[in-house]
């Protein structure tokens, strides 16, 4: 066994918080709070009536849901009650949430109770069984209201799959990510030994609880060190900043467009951030201009890591007690290797200094993909993750990415995979290619362009384009614009040459 374990199951974790902490405050949002001995009740109470369910212990329940109280606990009691939690995006529009459940096929579908009018059609079409939650909802809130904790049929074991972590695929289909407790478990405190955290901290959770970067570093993590987890529903700049001055907020996990968009706010400079002692930057890359400018105007380190969801999702970090190296991603957490391998086939060891694929290994990487045989035997060969990420080691170990996946894009901290814009640009009548790249952006980091060739006889309009894509695609994924060619450059051997595309942009 590990010797960084301490517990092999969040619920374990969280039983002892509540055994040792009671009144210590846990989690709250705009409408309430729960002590560390109330959150275990709600926990217990809940994940009791989810077992009672047909085919929730053992099987899969869908979480479709925007941040709040509710939300936290439902992750909670899905573990406690042995089910995997399978998050999905509530912005999904229903192509994009029937491929994921019906890949997922969960036992139970969460909702926010505030999205009832377009969640159950869906589910009442794919016969799935549908459970609302919120303040209002029973018998979820009659669930939180009962007082005292109650006994479980079962605990969940440590090798039990515990997340059901969606992410894009380079076909464009979602491919979901198997994590056990122990493997959520060990990549939790792997990263507190890196970036230790106290009882003291108050952790500002505004990404997003259906993407793996806020569970990890927002969810589980102040759970780990018992301290109040502080849930803003959706990002605003200014409640942001007004929620970290009037609540004295000492950990933010951010991804960089957050960060830019608080410093470019007006109230930036006149709010009061001297409570903050670190910001936790990941999902995508961190511009070492914002990282220079938020140090200098808040006097609040940025530690940067690098990770996946396959790879539960943490392989790297700076470590707080060690000097930061602006525009790299840290060390490789404790017990996991990371290496740089050729790209062609992926054997060959790389000397330091050389780029090449980020291959890593370690306890906290995936069990591999659901319903994906042939793709995880390409991510998971002889015992490591091959990541297809490009980038390079120093000679201290210290951890540099210099490209990403082939073709995916990375938006407001949000993974896209262009095949799958693609394919529903396809779907339009009057389009008979289409293209699609990521572009850079001050804001957002990345947006995409759509290269269109029109049908013959047809005319391609931008207006109608974006609101075709917007039926079928949450709003981070439609092109920010739309360019009509007569032909799409090609390779040699007639593949779309999309290095061309992104010269043509650098060219305009």
């Amino acid at each position: 066994m590990s010797s960084l374990y301490a517990y092999e199951t969040i619920i374990q974790l969280l039983k002892k918080a509540a055994d040792e902490a009671p009144h210590a405050a846990a989690i709250q949002d705009a409408e309430r709070q729960l002590t560390y001995a109330e959150l275990w009740a709600a926990i217990t109470h809940s994940a009791a009536g989810l077992q009672a369910l047909a085919g929730v212990t053992g099987g899969r329940v869908a979480l479709i849901a925007e941040n709040s109280l509710d939300c936290a606990v439902a992750f909670h009691a899905v573990h406690a009650a042995g089910a995997q939690i399978v998050p999905i995006n509530p912005a999904y529009t229903p192509r994009e949430l029937r491929e994921i459940l019906t890949d997922a096929d969960p036992a139970l579908v969460l909702f926010d109770a505030g999205r009832a009018e377009q969640t159950r059609p869906l589910l009442e079409e794919m016969e799935l069984a549908g459970l609302p939650i919120g303040a209002e909802a029973r018998p979820w809130a009659d669930w939180l209201e009962r007082g005292g904790p109650t006994a479980l049929a079962s605990w969940p074991r440590p090798d039990d799959l515990a997340s059901l972590q969606y992410t894009g695929g380079t076909t464009g289909r979602p491919k979901g990510v198997n994590i056990t407790h122990r493997q959520l478990v060990i990549n939790l405190l792997q990263r507190e030994a890196a970036l230790p955290t106290y009882a003291e901290d108050i952790v500002l959770c505004v990404m997003p609880l259906f993407h793996v970067f806020a569970t990890a570093m927002c969810l589980y993590l102040a759970a780990n060190c018992r301290g109040l987890l502080l849930i803003q529903r959706r990002y605003h700049p200014e409640q942001t900043l007004k929620m970290i001055a009037q609540n004295r907020v000492t950990c933010l996990p951010a991804g960089p467009t957050l960060i830019a968009g608080l410093m470019g706010h007006a109230d930036f400079s006149t709010t009061d951030l001297s409570s903050l002692r670190a910001v936790y930057s990941g999902s995508a890359a961190l511009p070492v201009t914002v990282l220079e400018r938020w140090e200098a105007a808040v006097g609040c380190p940025i530690f940067e890591g690098y990770g996946q969801s396959e790879a539960g999702p943490v392989l790297s970090y700076h470590y707080a007690a060690e000097q930061r190296i602006p525009g790299t991603v840290g060390r490789a957490l404790p017990e996991t290797e990371i290496e740089i391998v050729d790209v062609e086939t992926g054997q060959t060891i790389l000397p330091t200094g050389e780029s090449g694929e980020i291959r890593a290994r370690g306890p906290q990487i995936m069990s591999g993909y659901r319903n994906r045989p042939e793709e995880t035997g390409q991510a998971l060969r002889d015992g490591w993750l091959y990541t297809g990420d490009i980038g390079v080691l120093d000679e201290n170990r210290v951890l540099t990415i210099k490209d990403r996946k082939k073709d995916m894009v990375i938006s407001s901290g949000y993974n896209i995979y262009p095949r799958e814009v693609e394919e529903v640009l396809l779907q339009h009548e009057a389009v008979a290619e289409a293209a699609v790249i990521g572009v850079p952006d001050a804001y957002r980091g990345e947006v995409l362009r759509a290269f269109l060739v029109a049908r013959s006889g047809r005319v391609l309009d931008s207006t109608a384009l974006e609101a075709f894509c917007r039926q079928q695609l949450a709003s981070y994924k439609v092109p920010a614009r739309f360019q009509l060619l007569e032909a799409l450059p090609r390779t040699q051997v007639g593949k779309i040459d999309k290095p061309a595309l992104k010269k043509l942009v650098s060219d305009s």
